[in-house]
């Protein structure tokens, strides 16, 4: 029986890169792969971008309350090794339900990337549900600029951090806005403001 693993860090953690190192690897050896992500992350439209400029067209683009079950059955006329999700944070809660159902139902592993909680240390739907039901997790890690492992994420809008906003705001989409690795103590001083 396959696993629906759930790989997640912070943003520069490596999300994508090593999606791709992993699908490169799967079908170097003759294996096929699908690789999806929700349509809501515009960032590089139809592609997966890393941020040290590697990228990889995705198979499927997962519309915002689209059943991935028919999708997946209709892709099965080649056998399927492994399905790669890319920003599987943006999923809802019954796309990852209908994820984890692949896994036990049509024997295929399901590899989802993401991020954990948002820029208000607020968890995303699909987050939040494949932390409760993934098989596997593991966490990608990058270091805050202090120099101790990041697990936060703060938004900065014109070089300046806010706690409030859109919840969903895909980097380089509007405006001077940028997203930084941060740990908890640099979070709690930088974003909140509060005094350790």
């Amino acid at each position: 029986m396959a696993d629906l693993y759930f790989k997640y860090g912070t943003m520069n953690s490596g999300k994508s890169i090593s999606l791709m190192c992993s699908a490169h690897n799967y079908e170097e050896v003759g294996y096929k792969v699908l690789v999806m992500k929700p349509k809501i992350d515009t960032k590089g439209n139809d592609k997966l971008q890393s941020r040290v400029n590697i990228e990889r067209k995705v198979d499927i683009l997962i519309e915002e309350n689209a059943s991935i079950l028919p999708i997946i059955r209709e892709k099965l006329t080649n056998k399927l090794s492994c399905i790669f999700v890319d920003e599987a944070q943006f999923l809802n809660t019954r796309q990852i339900d209908e994820l984890f159902f692949i896994t036990k139902s049509l024997d295929i592993p399901v590899i989802c990337y993401g991020l954990r909680n948002n820029f208000k240390m607020e968890g995303f739907d699909g987050s939040t549900r494949l932390l409760l039901i993934a098989d596997r997790l593991e966490e990608l890690t990058t270091l805050c600029e202090c120099r101790s492992l990041a697990r936060f994420v703060g938004r900065k809008v014109d070089g300046k951090f806010v706690k409030e906003g859109n919840t969903v705001e895909i980097d380089g989409s509007k405006g001077n806005m940028e997203y930084i690795p941060m740990c908890g103590k640099c979070y709690l001083k930088k974003v909140k403001n509060l005094q350790l």
